[in-house]
């Protein structure tokens, strides 16, 4: 077996890792390292401004002061939509119980 025919299988063993997600164990600074990993495309994350916009959000309502800074910065580069639908994934988050947030 040469290379090239191994190449595809290691493809598909990469598309196949799970992507990092929150936890309800994470805490805010947790939280916005993962966030730094969706809007950087790094760590096993792709590039992905919603995701990393919810993230931030969640990590902010978990005290992070660095995430409501990106957060911000982030939503003047999105879009309204994009915007909407990183809020709405958040609460979907919250209302599952994943993302636990402090009383």
């Amino acid at each position: 077996m040469n290379a090239q025919e191994t190449a595809p299988e290691l493809q598909n063993e990469v598309e196949a890792a799970p992507l990092p997600l929150p936890t309800a164990d994470m805490d805010g600074d947790a939280l916005f390292r993962l966030g730094m990993m969706y809007s950087s495309g790094s760590g096993g994350c792709p590039m992905d401004r919603v995701s990393a916009h919810m993230i931030f959000n969640l990590a902010a309502m978990k005290g992070s002061i660095e995430a409501r800074v990106y957060r911000r910065e982030m939503s003047e580069e999105m879009e309204r939509e994009e915007i909407a639908e990183a809020q709405r994934a958040a609460r979907r988050y919250i209302d599952a119980g994943v993302v636990t947030l402090a009383a």
